[in-house]
């Protein structure tokens, strides 16, 4: 983020229901359903959906063959379930009548003989790439302020959408928050832009923006919202069709949405559908995790962290710091401390953060980062219990 002190900063976020991550969640079902089926499970899930039709694709791996068959008799479902939940059922976009195409194959062998784990060699990265983790003390969470009350929102706008205190609302829809920063520090939105789905054909832009206040106001801070603030609540006027009918959607496509909203490098490394041996995933988590808990350690107010790997290969190449002026210590006795702390190669990220699970469904929407950890081990990147380590090692 900008290292003036005085500035404004736009993030933004989409819902559940928007199109790209209707396939995103399809993506994560579909991992989430072959982990439980088998831990050490090899999946590269991509999903497309436009009007009435989804298409998922891409290469899964069971060391137990007879499995396979099975699971991919059970891929229409995984997709009809998440759609159902989602809250679609639209004539040209339903749960029930939407044609579901799976192009689901085998790893390539030419692939795992890099990754897998033998007597001669470690387990390897799933791919070469780069990946950064961001924190920054301007929020409770240690997350950047624009993208996780964009986040926040829309998150809320879907439970009053489901538990039926808002049954106007549809899936699909999207955030942009601009917030106002003095001193460093967050301090008010500057403008907030809205477009949400709406059922009922006959309500207007003003009759939205009077039903989703309310919530709006409910999530951000005191203060935050005032009469100089823009609003724009369903600027181009009617939003009826949506999600997959309204425009197509494509897995991996919501990169900065599901980071740092742009207020932090990002290595083009997409996540949903992606098992934990492979680094764009596993490792990101990773370098969030670390640039966390060295803020949450006091060393640093704000922390950039990248890792670097080759496919095949199980040590990072390369571990970069930037605590942008803030820091208690040099970043390289920071960089020294990380790679003490915590085994960074493939196999001991997934064991140091226990990322065999089912746990992936639930990241799909509203961000990867800046959330609670969960009792069965979701979100557990989020946790800032390496930070005593860190700060005795530094």
């Amino acid at each position: 983020m900008s290292s003036r002190q005085n500035y404004a900063f736009t993030s933004e976020s989409v819902s559940e229901g928007h199109p790209d991550k209707v396939c995103d969640r399809i993506s994560d079902a579909v991992l989430d359903a072959l982990l439980t089926e088998e831990p050490e499970a090899r999946v590269a899930c991509e999903t497309f959906a436009t009007t009435n039709c989804v298409v998922i694709g891409g290469e899964i791996g069971l060391a137990d063959q007879s499995s396979l068959g099975r699971m991919m008799d059970r891929i229409d479902a995984i997709t009809r379930d998440c759609i159902k939940d989602i809250g679609y059922r639209q004539d040209k976009f339903h749960y029930e009548t939407c044609d579901v195409t799976n192009l689901l194959h085998e790893q390539s062998a030419h692939i795992a003989q890099g990754v897998d784990a033998t007597n001669e060699k470690e387990e390897g990265a799933g791919d070469q790439g780069i990946m950064f983790g961001y924190a920054v003390d301007e929020t409770p969470e240690l997350m950047p302020a624009p993208i996780l009350y964009a986040h926040a929102i829309l998150r809320r706008l879907a439970e009053v959408r489901k538990s039926g205190e808002a049954p106007q609302l549809g899936p699909d829809a999207k955030s942009q928050l601009t917030v106002r920063y003095e001193d460093g520090r967050p301090v008010g939105v500057s403008s907030i832009v809205v477009s949400t789905q709406h059922l009922d054909e006959d309500m207007t832009s003003d009759d939205v923006r009077a039903l989703i206040t309310p919530y709006i106001s409910e999530v951000l801070p005191d203060g935050w919202l005032s009469s100089e603030t823009e609003w724009w609540v369903n600027p181009t006027g009617k939003f009826v069709i949506g999600g997959p009918d309204g425009d197509a959607g494509l897995t991996g496509r919501k990169i900065i949405v599901d980071t740092y909203g742009g207020a932090a490098p990002h290595g083009g490394g997409a996540f949903s559908g992606k098992d934990p041996t492979k680094v764009d995933r596993s490792a990101a988590y990773a370098a969030r995790y670390l640039a966390k808990n060295v803020v949450a350690s006091g060393v640093a107010k704000r922390c950039t962290l990248q890792l670097s790997y080759a496919i095949g290969v199980a040590r990072p190449l390369s571990i970069y710091v930037d605590t942008h002026g803030t820091g208690e210590a040099h970043e390289s006795e920071i960089e020294r401390a990380v790679a003490e702390c915590m085994d960074l190669t493939p196999r001991g990220i997934r064991e140091h953060l226990n990322l065999n699970r089912p746990i992936y469904q639930r990241t799909a929407a509203y961000g990867h980062f800046g959330r609670e950890p969960d009792a069965d081990g979701g979100f557990s990147w989020e946790k800032a219990d390496l930070a005593e380590a860190l700060r005795k090692s530094i």
